[in-house]
């Protein structure tokens, strides 16, 4: 290249975005080219330093590094945002669920952001809850047994339909239709009367005091506002915005309600992120929600062996569990598969199905006492010379 066009290069203005962004972490001095390069010459020092060297066995050492770590978890239940009815599963038993990639944690919660005036305005942050909270009938007015004429009255309190903007119209339609849908049962009849904000369910035995009591049952607790799988919300102030936090998660739902900042929200149920957002999603959930549960008990866990087992957990396009309904009951190697659970099925099963062992994991050659295929044992020896 043109000596002359190599100083033009060397001389030319780094780009806008490059000097804001290195102005967060440098202070408002200036950068130059030089300062640019000699920081460049530091990362690219720090990315040699760090990788990882041939042949190293690096599942063994994430195996590890999590798993030592693991052992001085404790066992408990957080509870949440300081209010005593959300509790989160932390520590050891949180850490199990991840790996076990369990379809739904024990205790499903959101952080739910709000966009816009929603997020610095309590009332319509309450109103964004309402929409999200599961709400039963029974909180919307009286519900009555009437054993002499065999059904169920429901009175509607205007006042409170008013409170949580919502129409009386709207929850006459909903409550019958919610129980045949949601709990599918259909031995009914109901009666709207929007004039006097009443709705009259009838059982289709009329014989039967059992039919009347199961029936007055399922219109107490049909939800008619909300979302099915949140029973709560609290509202709570952090950093000059409200957030709202849930027991329960549904994704699907939340997304939909209008104020929610989707690319914020979030949930600890992975299988769900996945479901919605894509496997890439659900990758990084597995990371961030290992991290924060590490980061929780005060352990420091490099982010690459946790980096590595999510890409180990997501390399089919689904999350599958660590386990032997997962990653372990699925290796090649029949001696492998053997030593984690369950031997005896394994080797029957690999017998019948004339299967064979080709010897190219740790495990398979540790059982027959060769070395192992990384590090020194990576190199083989293909011709001895003669010495004279």
């Amino acid at each position: 290249m043109d000596p002359d066009m190599l100083n033009q290069i060397e001389e030319a203005e780094l780009p806008e975005k490059t000097k804001n962004d290195l102005k967060k972490y440098l202070g408002p001095k200036d950068i130059s080219k030089k300062d640019f390069d000699l920081i460049m010459e530091r990362v690219l020092e720090e990315y040699d330093a760090t990788r990882v060297e041939p042949c190293e066995a690096v599942g063994i050492i994430a195996a590890q590094s999590i798993g030592e770590p693991g052992t001085q978890m404790t066992m408990r239940t957080f509870h949440y945002a300081g209010v005593a009815e959300i509790n989160v599963t932390l520590g050891l038993p949180r850490l199990i669920e991840i790996m076990d990639a369990r379809k739904s944690p024990s205790t499903p919660t959101m952080t739910i952001y709000l966009e816009g005036d929603y997020k610095i305005n309590r009332d319509m942050a309450r109103e964004v809850s309402w929409q999200i909270e599961a709400a039963p009938l029974h909180e919307f007015g009286d519900i009555t047994t009437d054993m002499l004429e065999m059904k169920v009255n429901v009175q509607l309190n205007r006042e409170v339909c008013k409170k949580r903007k919502i129409s009386v119209e709207d929850i006459l339609e909903r409550a019958p239709q919610k129980i045949k849908d949601r709990s599918h049962y259909r031995d009914f009849e109901a009666e709207q009367d929007p004039d006097n904000a009443r709705l009259i369910f009838l059982p289709k035995d009329r014989d039967s005091y059992q039919n009347l009591f199961i029936l007055a049952e399922q219109v107490r607790k049909v939800i008619v506002q909300g979302i099915d799988d949140i029973e709560r919300v609290v509202v709570r102030k952090e950093s000059g915005e409200y957030i709202l936090y849930t027991e329960g998660s549904n994704l699907k739902g939340v997304f939909e309600v209008e104020g929610v900042d989707t690319s914020r929200t979030r949930t600890n149920n992975i299988a769900e992120i996945s479901e919605v957002l894509g496997i890439e999603a659900g990758r990084n959930a597995i990371i961030d929600e290992a991290l924060s549960t590490l980061r929780e008990q005060g352990i420091s866990v490099d982010v690459r062996h946790i980096m590595l087992v999510a890409d180990m957990m997501c390399l089919e396009g689904e999350v599958k569990q660590i386990g032997r309904h997962g990653i372990a009951g699925e290796k090649e190697s029949v001696l492998s598969r053997a030593a984690f659970e369950v031997t005896v099925n394994h080797l029957l099963d690999a017998a019948i199905a004339n299967e064979e062992d080709i010897l190219e994991g740790v495990t398979e050659n540790v059982i027959v006492g060769q070395p192992i295929q990384l590090g020194t044992g990576d190199v083989k020896l293909i011709a001895k010379p003669k010495l004279n």
